[in-house]
Order: C-alpha cells, then sequence, then structure tokens
C-alpha cells in the first residue's frame, strides 16, 4: 500500500466526511520564508496548520523533537484529527515537513496518514482551489499510543556503533554528510556518525516535485550500499528530511523504518560522539 495520493485523489475527496487535510509546511530559521503566513495567505480548502516547532517537546535543547503521546494527542485534537478519518499531509517545500507529519501520525499509533505527492507546488501548478479562510476544526478524539520501533535516541545511536545491528542512512548533502560544508546551526560539528551512508533527500524527488517511482528510488539506496534487507534508521539534520527518506523506504515496502529524533543537531552537539569526515 502507497503512502502517497495523488492531487486527483484529493480533488476528489475534498469534502468527504472521513478526509481531513493538513498543511505542514516547515523551513529553516533562515530562509527567509514565514510558513505559517504562507498557509494563512493561501492553503488547500479545510486545511489546518500542523506547525512541528509547536507540537514537540518544547523542554528538549533540540528543535521540534517528539512529544509526549499526551501532548501530541491534546493538540492534534484540536485540529480535528483523529480516530475515524484520513489524515492528508502536504506541504510547499518539497516534503518538508510533510513526511515528518506522516511519520508522526504513525509513531502515535495513527496509520490513516497519506502525504499528497507533490504537495502545495502541484496543487497550484493545476490550478486546483485555494483559500484563506481560517480553519474552524470541531475537536475529535485521538488514541495516541507511541510506537518506539519508529523512533531512536541518543543512547540507542551510540549503542549502535558496537552492534552495527541498524543501518545508519544520512540524508543531508553530501557537502555537509563528508564534512566539507558548515552546518547551518551554530555549534555543531561537521561529518557523520561513523560507519553510516549517504542518501540525500533531495535525490529522492523527481524535477516535478513528486517523489521519485519505486524504480528509481530503490537504485539510490542500493548505490548508497544501503542493504534493503536489513534494519534502516534515518538521520538529517533535526529528524525533518530523515522522514523523507523514511517515506521513500516505505513505498520500497520497508513500513519498519526508524528516526534518529536528535539527528545530527544532537550528535553534532555532543562533546564525545565520534565523528566521521
Amino acid at each position: 500500500m502507497s503512502a502517497l495520493v495523488s492531487t486527483d485523489w484529493l480533488a476528489e475527496r475534498l469534502t468527504a466526511p472521513d478526509v481531513r487535510v493538513v498543511d505542514a509546511t516547515w523551513v529553516m530559521p533562515d530562509s527567509g520564508r514565514n510558513a505559517r503566513a504562507e498557509y494563512e495567505a493561501a492553503h488547500i480548502p479545510g486545511a489546518v496548520y500542523f506547525d512541528i516547532d509547536e507540537i514537540c517537546d518544547e523542554t528538549s535543547p533540540y528543535p521540534h523533537m517528539v512529544p509526549s503521546a499526551a501532548k501530541f494527542s491534546a493538540k492534534v485534537r484540536k485540529l480535528g484529527l483523529g480516530d475515524g478519518v484520513t489524515v492528508v499531509v502536504y506541504d510547499s517545500n518539497r516534503f518538508c515537513a510533510s513526511a515528518r507529519v506522516w511519520w508522526m501520525f504513525r509513531l502515535f499509533g495513527h496509520e490513516a496518514v497519506v502525504v499528497l505527492d507533490g504537495g502545495m507546488e502541484r496543487w497550484k501548478a493545476e490550478g486546483r482551489p485555494l483559500e484563506d479562510l481560517p480553519a474552524r476544526p470541531r475537536e475529535r478524539h485521538l488514541t495516541a499510543r507511541q510506537n518506539n520501533l519508529l523512533l531512536r535516541e541518543l543512547d540507542q545511536m551510540r549503542a549502535n556503533l558496537a552492534s552495527r545491528r541498524e543501518q545508519v542512512v544520512d540524508t543531508r548533502s553530501a557537502g555537509r554528510f563528508r564534512g566539507e560544508l558548515p552546518e547551518p546551526r551554530p555549534g555543531l560539528r561537521s561529518g557523520h556518525i561513523p560507519g553510516s551512508l549517504n542518501v540525500p533527500y533531495a535525490d529522492l524527488i523527481a524535477a516535478d516535485g513528486r517523489l521519485k517511482p519505486p524504480a528509481e528510488l530503490r537504485p539510490l539506496f542500493v548505490r548508497a550500499g544501503v542493504d534493503l534487507a536489513r534494519p534502516i534508521t534515518c538521520t538529517c539534520g533535526s529528524g525533518v528530511s530523515a522522514a523523507v527518506a523514511a517515506l521513500a523506504l516505505f513505498e520500497l515496502g520497508r513500513s519498519d523504518v526508524a528516526v534518529y529524533d536528535g539527528s545530527w543537531s544532537e550528535w553534532g552537539a555532543q562533546p564525545d560522539t565520534p565523528v566521521e569526515r
């Protein structure tokens, strides 16, 4: 089963009582863009805005870390998202952070979640309807139960250095992975987790903004040295683009791929974590 839906699919179900649409656009702080303002100016009719910097663990020193199940449930209930509905997530930044929000819903046990392939870019290019009306969702119950098989934390990543039980796929650009380019966040060392493999998330996306088909995705992972039959954990700068790789791997039949939530924002900030360049 695919985790992607087309613009045609969504257009046909836009007013369906069991479908809810979510704008999950997220951008880097230095991008010069304001994702929430863009949502307020124009969004797919009926869409609510999911802010990964708000629905997060605000006590963590690292950006947009996963909240508790109780907080996630309380926040998304108010957005009208919950049991009995299919959540359709999109963004206007090439799967950042629609893939992250897709992964979060699955992490908390809501499997009825899909990503709009091509996102807002394709929706607008096809001349489909937009609105600037504020969403007024009706609160809905959500039963959130965290699936820890989809989440990795620092101590687990440290332990994996010795066991090498899981392959670590890093989705940052090749320059950042090799330590040739500085990290966009201050105070972080450059390089990657020892033994990790580099599959830049941008390589997974076609020129038209849709995810590449499985026949093109599979060779990208294989050429990077990924064994698609073995356990995989994805990492990146802060746990956002890692979810794009998790989505791509889902399309290749791997529904068990985990995301290292802290990613390089956490690993690169530690004084004692080993780094390869």
